[in-house]
């Protein structure tokens, strides 16, 4: 069995380690632990008889429910089959561009989506090094001078980045919407940071046509197997998008489950209270370890550069544990000497703690 480029792979996890998938401990993908929230699970199960029925090919209430949330009109959103449908359409778009900017080490779906449609990148390697040594790093470190860039060019964004948790803020970002014929943001770990420390852009899609913002609504609300995401852009784009894809993208079960998770305080409150000290607990446990250095995160996974080779330490886990930590070598930038995991339970997170005390 190949060796999986994404986290959350239990098939490829359990057949190393020797177990059934059940008994994996997933580290690898960066789901809330905390969810599904009940209300999901709720409405699913109540409408398991509108599975004779084709969905709404409009998806008339999940839009307008997903516009009265972030007080956008409802032409500017588009439902997809997890964010990942609609970053193929993005990465048509930008294939049309002169040249796409994009910052690495970079998610694996980027390169997908791009190399799809033959579009032409250029790499901006963000500094790791700022990064472990806590120093700051901006969108201008890393990005051409202003006046440098193309006219007719792209750029790619992850906020907050992954795989290493950094945020960028609204401020270092607006400037480049100006510069850029088109700018995609992928915010699929934004709602992870509460209200008032969110730096997302979904305010300024209005004022600027050639902005597209992407969210996925699987990690946050632990519904990844759903496949439920969506993209906010100028509603012209938003048009072109829905011609072009196949019909009925969001299955109907999906779309009753995120019509009812994005009104629910409750969850995201409770989520919001949770991550950022488990968070700080598991990066000081971390910390402690020899041979591992945690980056700081402003989402619910972390770096972590180690001195052992992490396909040789995620073995070792997967063997003597069942812990599957997400192996970095799908980021060429990064190779075996980083690691990725999620946030989990305290309880989860000391045992990781334990193994790996074991294994450094």
């Amino acid at each position: 069995m190949n060796r999986p480029k994404h986290g959350g792979n239990l098939a490829w996890a359990a057949a190393v380690a020797g177990c059934p998938a059940s008994s994996i401990m997933d580290f690898s993908a960066s789901i809330n632990p905390l969810g599904p929230p009940s209300r999901a699970i709720a409405v699913v199960r109540q409408n398991l008889d509108r599975l004779t029925a084709y969905p709404d090919p409009n998806y008339t209430q999940l839009k307008e429910t997903l516009a009265r949330y972030h007080q956008i009109s409802a032409d500017y959103i588009l439902p997809g089959n997890g964010s990942a449908e609609l970053l193929t359409w993005a990465g048509w778009e930008l294939s049309q561009q002169q040249v796409t900017y994009l910052i690495t080490p970079a998610f694996g779906d980027y390169w997908r989506a791009l190399t799809a449609f033959k579009a032409n990148w250029s790499k901006c390697q963000l500094n790791l090094g700022y990064l472990e040594r806590e120093q700051i790093t901006t969108l201008a470190d890393i990005l051409p001078d202003q006046d440098l860039i193309p006219v007719n060019s792209g750029l790619l964004l992850n906020n907050p980045h992954n795989p290493t948790g950094k945020i960028w803020t609204r401020d270092e970002i607006l400037p480049y919407l100006a510069k850029f014929a088109l700018v995609v943001v992928d915010e699929a770990f934004m709602d992870f940071l509460p209200p008032g420390e969110e730096q997302s852009l979904i305010y300024a899609v209005k004022d600027f046509p050639n902005l597209v913002i992407l969210r996925s609504l699987t990690k946050f609300y632990s519904l990844p197997g759903l496949r439920i995401g969506y993209a906010i852009a100028n509603p012209d784009r938003i048009q072109q998008w829905q011609k072009f894809r196949d019909p009925w993208s969001v299955n109907t079960l999906a779309a009753i489950a995120a019509e009812t998770v994005i009104g629910d305080k409750q969850f995201q409150q409770q989520t919001w209270n949770w991550l950022p000290p488990t968070r700080k607990e598991l990066w000081q446990g971390l910390a402690s370890l020899p041979g591992l250095q945690p980056l700081n995160s402003a989402a619910n996974f972390l770096l972590v550069k180690t001195t052992k080779s992490s396909t040789q330490l995620q073995a070792e886990l997967l063997k003597k544990y069942q812990i599957l930590i997400r192996d970095c070598l799908s980021f060429p930038e990064l190779g075996d000497r980083y690691f990725r995991i999620a946030v989990r339970s305290q309880q989860d997170n000391n045992y990781l703690l334990e193994a790996l005390s074991n294994s450094c």
